[in-house]
């Protein structure tokens, strides 16, 4: 049984769907099953030496892992998969008690592409990061349903149907009770969800989600639906290719060391509104870590150089399956769907990193795993996404691929993609990232 068809696999996804709400709790869901497979989270702040094996940094809502093989040079080439942890949604205000007409309303800033009209007459819940003052940070989830952003009846919109426009200030803000603003009330109820006191609480990073769980559909469960589809999928693969790799390099204890690699995950966060911070692909947090990485082994600059000139790199993120009611929109040669395979993303403008080098690399990991693989290109009349593939290609200077699982409704609140392909691109990152 390939990861493409186990159950396990499957489950495990959807378990991973519904706890990561925000990019905190994903950072957190993917530490608790890098320790499970035994690898060590390091400070940033302490020193490193002589650290082998499984290790991991957390920062907020990024992560960054990596194996050395025991043996291996402090040369060893890096296999890097990149990923981003965050998903377009509403995120709390700083000011969130507002109000209107007799109801209490929660004040939200929009975060990335967001079609707006998925979030309409959803049941919400809240999560993400509280700081405490004393300076630590624990995380918040109340998976019940305490907010909407309520439609307007059709009775009073007779034109709904022809064009709607929502007010991006005005109407997305959503209601949670009736009554006066009061100032204060969100955040006493979130430092009751968390066994706090509100005075304790200084500062957060809150943000909506939908509390209907992922789940299977179609005539055949062919399909998974799901929020946070988009990028969670690559995440979630990305951990489960790293501790394959890690559990085939600590069986191979014979391998010649011009043989090693040593596997890459990239978490980011903030790719959905262009990577630039101190946990975006544009920060430097990548390459201090494997610098580091590099250093703890004795590696010299010589070393660090070596690795990096002999590296690769996947960015792993969501791609349009071709859609079926809009199939005009897509370029007519290049029609990705579901459950046939990763794709890998072409787009000579450099909206996406990958060249011929790079996919030819990832297609022979992909023959090797016995994956098929599908191709997208943009239409040429239709504006291109993009991704931390072109970010990371150049922050480093490493070859890089852009490739992602097809899916429907990108960016909506609840996104679908095949069942079999989170299982194929987990199968094809974990031969990349080992024998590539």
């Amino acid at each position: 049984m390939t990861l493409a068809t186990d159950p396990s696999h499957t489950e495990d996804l959807l378990a991973f769907l519904q706890s990561s709400s925000s990019p905190y709790h994903a950072v957190s869901q993917a530490a608790r099953r890098l320790e499970k497979a035994g690898f060590t989270e390091l400070s940033e702040t302490e020193e490193w030496t002589g650290r082998r094996g499984g290790c991991f940094v957390a920062r907020g809502g990024a992560l960054i892992a990596w194996y050395v093989p025991e043996g291996a040079p402090a040369h060893t080439p890096f296999r890097i998969v990149g990923a981003h942890t965050d998903s377009p949604n509403l995120r709390v205000k700083p000011r969130p008690d507002i109000g209107s007409a007799g109801w209490r309303q929660v004040a939200v800033e929009i975060y990335g592409g967001v079609p707006l009209n998925t979030w309409l007459d959803r049941d919400l819940g809240i999560s993400g990061r509280l700081t405490l003052r004393d300076g630590s940070s624990t995380l918040v989830k109340v998976d019940e349903p305490l907010f909407r952003v309520p439609q307007l009846a059709i009775h009073l919109d007779r034109t709904v149907n022809e064009a709607l426009a929502l007010d991006r200030q005005r109407q997305t803000q959503p209601i949670w009770s009736l009554g006066r603003p009061e100032q204060g009330a969100l955040l006493r109820r979130i430092a009751y969800e968390a066994d706090l006191e509100p005075t304790e609480i200084l500062g957060w990073d809150l943000m909506l989600h939908d509390i209907q769980a992922p789940g299977h559909l179609g005539a055949e469960r062919e399909f998974l639906v799901s929020s946070r589809l988009d990028n969670l999928v690559s995440v979630h693969a990305g951990v489960t290719a790293l501790t394959a790799a890690a559990e085939a390099w600590s069986q191979d204890v014979g391998a010649d060391a011009e043989s090693f690699r040593v596997p890459v995950l990239a978490a980011f966060d903030h790719e959905e509104v262009g990577s630039g911070s101190e946990t975006g692909a544009q920060s430097p947090i990548l390459e201090r870590v494997l610098n580091r990485s590099v250093a703890a082994r004795g590696g010299s600059g010589e070393d660090w150089s070596r690795a990096l000139a002999g590296a690769l790199c996947v960015s792993a993120d969501m791609s349009h399956a071709v859609h079926p009611n809009y199939s005009e929109r897509h370029d007519p040669d290049n029609h990705p769907l579901p459950n046939g395979g990763p794709v890998v993303k072409v787009n000579v403008n450099q909206r996406y990193a990958t060249d011929g080098t790079g996919l030819a690399a990832f297609a022979a990991a992909c023959e090797r795993a016995g994956v098929p693989l599908q191709r997208f290109v943009s239409n040429n009349a239709m504006p291109c996404g993009t991704s931390i593939g072109p970010i990371t290609a150049a922050r480093l200077g490493v070859t890089t691929v852009d490739v992602g699982v097809p899916g429907l409704s990108m960016h909506s609140a609840r996104e679908l993609v095949g069942s079999r392909d989170p299982g194929y691109l987990a199968q094809a990152l974990a031969e990349f990232v080992t024998t590539s």
